[in-house]
């Protein structure tokens, strides 16, 4: 099992990593649709967006877990993932909530 303060900074990385490969996901598309009509961005940022949108699932289902969240914070913690840039809004307001705090895990 993953250490709660070890498990809190995993967290909060996938949460920022998914949020900016977001970012350049939607960058890549507007290159492909408005710009310059090429689709090197997408394919660029499209998979490493897909494999950090599972390892962030992955990550807020052990957090969930090992944290004690409610069935209500686990469930936006999920759908987080789904609008650009909410996952670090979530990390935040968890963390803010003390629902990251290694004394609570305990």
């Amino acid at each position: 099992m993953i250490e709660p303060t070890v498990l809190a900074r995993i967290f909060r990385g996938v949460a920022i990593a998914e949020a900016c490969s977001w970012t350049g996901l939607l960058i890549g598309m507007v290159f492909k649709y408005l710009v310059v009509f090429d689709d090197i961005g997408v394919k660029v940022f499209g998979p490493i967006h897909g494999a950090l949108f599972v390892a962030y699932v992955i990550v807020t289902l052990l957090t969930a877990r090992t944290f004690r969240w409610d069935l209500r914070t686990t469930v936006v913690g999920l759908l987080a993932s789904i609008p650009p840039l909410v996952t670090i809004w979530f990390e935040r307001r968890v963390a803010r909530r003390g629902q990251l705090d290694p004394v609570a895990a305990a």
